[in-house]
């Protein structure tokens, strides 16, 4: 594990505003994590982790204070710097994995290799191996339809890797699963960080968050907890936390957003790239 950080914040505060009204989500965060480190966030339902989890994944920006991925200043980016920038160095895994439900899981593995501007046969190249890194290659050609819960976060998480991102940031990944699917995804997370990846999950499972040799805890938008155990507080009131629904700018529910995913589908099949695709999000699979 490396001591530079990959992600440092100082001080970030995050306000929003609606007319008149001002609601601080986050207060004055300081976060110093490491490359290669692995780390639960925890926290009530209301208490700032999806703004944390938005500004980690530069889908966000601070009011105030400092961000810094890689050494980069979050703030000073502008929007095209940050879609880069996350596209190549950050995967996101959702508990309701956002696959795309036309496309096979080869071709929901390849879409951020398809926006990387990745040519047809390596990309799919790249995909194979990603989907036999999570066990799934006999399944590639199967829509999310015809997979288990289990199988279709897996290809979530092969998605997640397919630019060999240096960080993963995973809302609630086992959040869908029974038990033993659960443990599959926890393993493979391990996995990662054993491999040098940066893994960070926001969770409301204090039983997942064990698994992490860091926790943090983060209650009315301040950090008030930091370090290898869960808080006792929470050992005893397990059922006081509650996972809150991420406000992820860049996955919406829009069926008026299908035709549009429909023309990158045929671009993935077809092997071209992709025009006049600015703005588009992903539909939950």
């Amino acid at each position: 594990m490396s001591e530079n950080p990959i992600i440092l914040m100082e001080r970030v505060t995050r306000v929003y505003k609606s007319g008149s009204v001002e609601t601080p989500a986050l207060r004055e965060v300081s976060i110093r994590l490491a490359a290669g480190e692995m780390a639960a966030i925890i926290g009530p339902s209301g208490s700032g982790k999806s703004t944390l989890m938005n500004l980690m994944g530069c889908l966000d920006v601070p009011t105030s204070g400092l961000y810094e991925f890689d050494g980069r200043e979050v703030g000073k980016l502008s929007s095209e710097e940050m879609a880069e920038l996350r596209n190549r160095s950050i995967g996101f895994v959702f508990q309701s994995f956002h696959l795309l439900p036309h496309a096979t899981a080869r071709e929901n593995v390849e879409m951020p290799l398809l926006f990387g501007g990745m040519a047809a046969k390596p990309r799919r190249e790249r995909a194979m191996e990603m989907l036999e890194r999570v066990g799934l290659a006999p399944r590639a050609h199967h829509l999310p339809t015809q997979l288990s819960g289990g199988e279709m976060q897996r290809v979530a998480v092969a998605r997640a890797l397919a630019n060999r991102p240096r960080v993963i940031l995973a809302d609630e990944p086992t959040g869908n699963l029974d038990s033993r699917s659960g443990r599959g995804i926890i393993e493979l997370f391990r996995e990662l960080w054993k491999e040098g990846v940066t893994v960070v999950l926001i969770t409301h499972d204090l039983g997942l968050a064990r698994v992490c040799p860091r926790i943090m805890k983060i209650q009315d938008g301040r950090i008030v907890h930091d370090g290898a155990d869960v808080p006792v507080e929470d050992e005893t009131v397990e059922e006081a936390i509650r996972s809150d629904p991420v406000a992820v700018t860049s996955v919406v529910d829009s069926e008026a957003r299908l035709s549009g995913w429909t023309k990158v589908l045929r671009s993935v099949r077809g092997g071209r790239g992709v025009r006049g695709t600015r703005g588009l999000e992903p539909v939950r699979g």
